[in-house]
Parts: C-alpha cells; sequence; structure tokens
C-alpha cells in the first residue's frame, strides 16, 4: 500500500493493568507524544487512561458522542464515521484505542472493518488483552468445557445454553442487569448461582460477587468493566427446559436401551393417540384450566416427536426438518409481517395465504386449475369441522347462499324431507334416514357459518350443559335415596327444570 493512503491503527488497551499492556501498543501510544500521530479513545472511562496522563501523552476521546446520540448503535457509527474523516484529512496515521481487545465486543471496529476497504483507508488493529484473559483467571473455569459470549443488551432465551459457561458483557448499570436478569430467569431456577465481576484484573478495584439469580440486579457498582457469569449447569432442571434435551430423551425412549413400548411404535399404531391426545388439549381449553393445558400440549408434542424421530432413524427427516419447515413457511406466507406487503385486514391476509398456497403447489408441479376446489381438506376431519370446510371452500367461488333467511328455510325444507322419510312406510330403510338427517345437519352447519358460530363448539357447549345438568339430577335423586329405575319421568322433569336455573350461570 502507498505511504500516503490514510491509515488508522486499532490499538487495545487491555482490562485495566498496566502491566498487561503490550509492548507493541505501548510503542504507537508514545507515538502520540513524539509526531503528529492523533490519538483517539473510545472513552476516557478506563483505568489505562490514567498511565496515559502521567506519560503526558495527548489524546481525544468520543465521550461527547455518548450524549448526543440515543442510541448505542448511532453512537458507535458517529465514532466511525468521525475517525474515517479525520483518517481522509490527515496525512499522518491516526490511532484509536479502545478497551480490552478490538476484535472482542468493539462494534466500532467492526463497523471500520466495513467501511476502510471501499473508503480506501488502510486499517490495522493491533491487539491487546481481552476482558475474556481475566474473566478466564478469575472466573477458574476451562473454556474449553463449553463457552460462550453473549451482550447483555441483545440477549434472549434463544441463545443460551446451560450447558455452556456464559460469560456476559455490556453489564453497564443496574438497569441492564435487572432486563438480562429477567431473560436468565426464564432458562435458569430463581436460585441459580450467578457471578458478577466488576474491573477484573485492576487492583484495587476488582470486585467479583456471587449471588442467587433473583438478586443479580442487587448488585452495586454496575459499569464499563463488569461482567456477569453463569456456570454452566449440573443440574437438570435448566437443561429440561431446553428443545435439545426433549429430542435427546425421545431419542433414547426409542434407542435399543430404552423403552420397549416405545420401541414398537409405529405412525399407524400412534394414530388413535395423537387424535386423542388433541382432543384432550381442546378439553383444557373447554376447561379453562392453564396448568392442565401446559401437560396436554406437552402431551401433544410427544405425538409429533415421536413421529419425527422415526423417520430419523430411517433417515428421510428430523424434526429439526419439521422446524426449519415450518419457519420458512410462515415467513413466506406472511409477507405482510416479514416483507413489504401491506394488508388491511384479516380477509385479506387470508386471501394472500390461499394465493401463495397456490403458487407453492405450481413450483411443485401441481396444476391447480385440474384441482378441485374442495381438495385440501383433510380426510379424517370429524363431521362438523369438515361440512363447515366444505362450504367456506365452495363459498369462495359463490356457491353460497346470499342471505341468512334462505339458510334457515334450507334448514325446514330439509327437516319436511327427514320427517317424510320417516313417516312413509315405503322408505324405512335406514340408510335413506341417514342420509335425510345428514341433510339436516350439513344445513345446520350452514346456519352456523352465517351466525359466525363454529358449530363444534356450539354443540361442546351444549354437551356441556348437558352433563351438568344431568349430573345435577343424579345427585338430587342420590340425597333423597332414589334410583333412576325407581322415578318417574315426571320427576326427572322436575329436577332437569330446576337444574337448568341452577347451572345457568356456570355455563355462560
Amino acid at each position: 500500500m502507498s505511504s500516503s493512503q490514510p491509515r488508522i491503527t486499532v490499538l487495545g488497551l487491555g482490562t485495566g493493568d498496566e502491566d498487561q499492556l503490550t509492548l507493541g501498543v505501548w510503542k504507537k501510544l508514545q507515538q502520540a507524544a513524539k509526531s503528529e500521530t492523533e490519538l483517539f479513545l473510545r472513552t476516557k472511562d478506563h483505568p489505562m487512561v490514567q498511565l496515559l496522563d502521567n506519560n503526558a501523552i495527548p489524546y481525544e476521546t468520543f465521550d461527547a458522542n455518548y450524549v448526543s446520540h440515543a442510541s448505542f448503535e448511532g453512537v458507535y457509527e458517529s465514532i466511525a464515521e468521525e475517525l474515517i474523516s479525520t483518517a481522509k484529512s490527515h496525512t499522518a496515521e491516526v490511532l484509536y484505542a479502545v478497551p480490552g481487545h478490538p476484535m472482542v465486543a468493539e462494534y466500532t471496529v467492526q463497523l471500520l472493518k466495513q467501511r476502510c476497504p471501499s473508503e480506501g483507508i488502510e486499517l490495522q488493529i493491533t491487539g491487546g488483552e481481552s476482558f475474556l484473559d481475566q474473566a478466564f483467571l478469575r472466573f477458574g473455569f476451562d473454556p474449553i468445557e463449553g463457552f460462550q459470549l453473549l451482550d447483555a443488551t441483545s440477549l434472549n432465551r434463544y441463545t443460551l445454553n446451560p450447558l455452556m459457561h456464559t460469560v456476559i458483557g455490556q453489564v453497564y448499570d443496574t438497569y441492564t442487569a435487572s432486563d438480562l436478569k429477567i431473560s436468565l430467569m426464564e432458562s435458569y431456577p430463581d436460585e441459580y448461582r450467578v457471578v458478577v465481576g466488576h474491573a477484573l484484573g485492576v487492583a484495587g478495584q476488582e470486585q467479583i460477587i456471587e449471588v442467587p439469580l433473583h438478586e443479580l440486579d442487587h448488585v452495586k457498582g454496575y459499569g464499563n468493566l463488569s461482567l456477569v457469569w453463569v456456570p454452566r449447569s449440573e443440574q437438570e432442571e435448566p437443561f429440561n427446559r431446553t428443545f435439545g434435551r426433549l429430542h435427546e430423551i425421545i431419542q433414547t425412549l426409542r434407542s435399543p436401551g430404552g423403552c420397549p413400548w416405545d420401541q414398537e411404535q409405529t405412525h399407524e399404531s400412534l394414530r388413535k393417540n395423537l387424535i386423542e391426545e388433541a382432543y384432550e388439549v381442546l378439553e383444557t381449553i373447554d376447561e379453562d384450566d392453564p396448568e392442565h393445558m401446559c401437560e396436554e400440549l406437552g402431551d401433544l408434542l410427544l405425538q409429533v416427536m415421536l413421529h419425527a424421530q422415526m423417520e430419523e432413524e430411517v433417515g428421510t427427516f428430523t424434526v429439526y426438518d419439521v422446524i426449519a419447515t415450518l419457519n420458512e413457511k410462515l415467513i413466506r406466507r406472511h409477507p405482510h409481517v416479514f416483507g413489504e406487503k401491506a394488508v388491511e385486514d384479516a380477509d385479506e391476509a387470508l386471501v394472500n395465504w390461499n394465493a401463495i398456497k397456490a403458487e407453492e403447489k405450481r413450483k411443485k408441479g401441481i396444476d391447480v386449475t385440474k384441482q378441485s376446489v374442495l381438495d385440501g381438506i383433510p380426510r379424517e376431519l370429524p363431521g362438523l369441522m369438515k361440512a363447515i370446510k366444505l362450504q367456506k371452500k365452495a363459498a369462495t367461488v359463490g356457491f353460497d347462499w346470499t342471505e341468512l333467511s334462505d339458510v334457515l328455510a334450507k334448514v325446514e325444507e330439509e327437516f319436511a324431507e327427514l320427517r317424510e322419510a320417516i313417516a312413509n312406510p315405503a322408505q324405512e330403510d335406514n340408510q335413506n334416514r341417514r342420509d335425510e338427517l345428514g341433510d339436516v345437519l350439513f344445513s345446520i352447519v350452514n346456519v352456523a357459518r352465517f351466525l359466525k358460530i363454529d358449530p363444534e363448539e356450539a354443540l361442546s357447549h351444549t354437551n356441556r350443559k348437558f352433563i351438568q345438568r344431568f349430573t345435577y339430577m343424579e345427585e338430587q335423586l342420590r340425597l333423597r335415596g332414589q334410583s333412576f329405575e325407581q322415578t318417574e319421568l315426571s320427576e326427572m322433569e322436575f329436577y332437569w327444570q330446576e337444574a337448568k336455573k341452577v347451572t345457568k350461570l356456570d355455563l355462560t
């Protein structure tokens, strides 16, 4: 490179112990006192600045940028912009000194790496002691056991792995520590022991404080040199909250040394289980029982895991392929959320969803023009659910009633035909009656659709109502020492009417 080319050299000031400052960095710093080389510090808030002052090394800082910008991103971008502008206007080398190591948690350096080549600026980076060096030394763990470095300002539960040691930087203040605590408590128990390190390796300033997780934001002294260490877990509880643990358990159950029952299962043998578990989830929704719902959703997820594991064993796909396929489909079919397309309401979102589905089929070589409008409805759906889906599909092409009064008239027509089938001696065969009853039910579903009421939910509500009233009647008979065999229908009707009044509030 030409000697006249603008140049920025980034220096790592280390963690704050001057004895750990590298000789190469110190020589560069001394140049600022002996030549036209300008030295910029990202911040004056660092122990090594005292060494510069003691040796009369001149510098400028970017501390004012923190005041003039609302976000850290804005601060860092402004620093990079000023450094590039200065380098272009100076013939001498520009020095930029940052805390720790320039390539560890230093966003301004990443910005310079991105922009300097296109700006015609030579960029050199000289390392220094990283805060990680002191973290390994002071906290006393070997990173080869499994280690991750995270940023407190952008941490979420999906980045956490309880099997690895976790060091979290950028814990600037108590507010950041509080947000960090909440994120960690989603994956770790409240009493989990964590360690806070302030100014590690800096004589007279270092503090190492161990606290239960729920007290993380009670610790005093958070600042630019603060870290939090979450030791890797030797407990089952944090790992049990991970999807990887579930996958591992299912693999173990299906393995040669696993459970004989799980080993014997096939897709076919689990068909009924899948349906039953789905209905048990629906039951918890009806009961408005979140704790029970949590358990039943787990049972339903177990079915998904078992089916995916069977396919993993023969090499077709894994449960991670299932997740990837679902994620990609959700993103693809929601361009109004993950893209730039705009929709005004749920109906328009549904139209877009169906259009995207059709395009996906065309890409798979399926001629959608030759498909029935009614295609795509699962064969095994319960009757009421299938009926309403069929009607909705037919309605999309205009095959539908326009007024509710016409639908009600159709119900009356179908009832008349059912009465005729029952009354006509020539039509006593059960198949004809079954068909006419089916027509009545189908027309009732049409009424539900026009009223925007799910017929399955409506019938489930009525079933629950019947159960409550019938069990009330049973209880009244039991209290009187009576059985159904000893009770006249008129007396049962009396208790039934009483049950309607008593249970009414429970069913609203």
